[in-house]
């Protein structure tokens, strides 16, 4: 029986690199959520409450992204879910022209658009990840964050072996809130990590914090909705705010990675100050997330 193929439809098309958003994506080798093979990328997500594995890769018709169904095998799946997460996911929804005429006006970001032309800002679909792989990354180097977010996932996340592979889905927010902190602590997260990922969970799963409620606000009210949670500062906001929510003016000006990437830039002598950092963000605008995310990718190794 054939796969079956679900076309996904890519808007500004003429700015789309599936190799650049590649790269992005294949910049952790702890990865566990989604996996490169052989120039295509495979994930499990869900269909209809129903877990499915899919290969993506550049359709032959331009301006598509082709999605084929490897798991469940000889089922049909529902089509649209899979095109919403993947849309979501890789936004490809996205107009970058406003953003690359931009660039041409901010000597920081002058010749960004042309190095990574077709880099779309690779989100994350499930509010939970978005909102606490900030927490699991926080005051630590990446590569250890991402050892500590591979057992968590490997450890809490629904699994699926396919073809020698294990497929996994974020822990969904009830496995997690049916913990107790210190169940966590021998994966070696901190004490006040292990309390903010679990009553994180419970807020989620007790219905204090859902998609639908934070869906509904402003840029400044979602900031404030999250900011007053225990373990999640500026930062970890914005970040759930640029990856989930697709706030545009979303920056993360706490973050090293944004910072060492300026630095570089302008090849100064030492990291931004706070106040500098607020003077070279502060024209951004409506371009600060896009701004954000491709000054990271300046920073991988090319």
């Amino acid at each position: 029986m054939a796969l079956q193929k679900i076309m996904i439809p890519i808007n500004d098309p003429a700015h789309f690199s599936f190799a650049e958003c590649l790269r992005f994506l294949g910049r952790s080798d702890k990865e566990c959520l989604h996996y490169i093979h052989d120039g295509t990328v495979r994930r499990m997500l869900l269909s209809e409450g129903e877990p499915v594995v899919v290969e993506i890769a550049p359709a032959a018709k331009n301006g598509f992204l082709e999605a084929t169904v490897l798991a469940p095998a000889g089922e049909a799946v529902a089509e649209a879910p899979v095109i919403r997460y993947i849309t979501h996911w890789w936004h490809l929804d996205a107009n970058l022209q406003p953003f690359y005429d931009y660039t041409l006006t901010d000597p920081l970001l002058t010749g960004l658009a042309e190095q990574f032309n077709g880099l779309r800002l690779i989100g994350m679909p499930d509010l939970f990840e978005a909102i606490t792989w900030p927490i699991i990354g926080q005051q630590i180097n990446l590569s250890f964050a991402y050892t500590l977010r591979q057992r968590f996932i490997q450890q809490f996340g629904y699994r699926v072996a396919l073809m020698g592979t294990d497929y996994y889905l974020y822990p969904h927010p009830a496995v997690i809130a049916a913990l107790e902190p210190d169940q966590l602590t021998p994966l070696q997260f901190s004490r006040s990590k292990a309390l903010y990922l679990v009553e994180t969970a419970r807020q989620m799963a007790g219905g204090a914090l859902s998609e639908t409620s934070l869906g509904v606000l402003s840029y400044e009210a979602a900031l404030e909705r999250l900011v007053a949670m225990k373990g999640i500062g500026n930062w970890s906001a914005n970040y759930a705010l640029m990856k989930y929510r697709r706030f545009p003016q979303s920056v993360l000006l706490e973050d090293v990675g944004l910072q060492n990437a300026i630095k570089n830039r302008l090849n100064l002598e030492a990291k931004p100050s706070m106040p500098a950092l607020q003077e070279y963000t502060k024209p951004w605008k409506e371009h600060a997330a896009y701004a954000t995310f491709y000054l990271w990718q300046s920073l991988l190794p090319q």
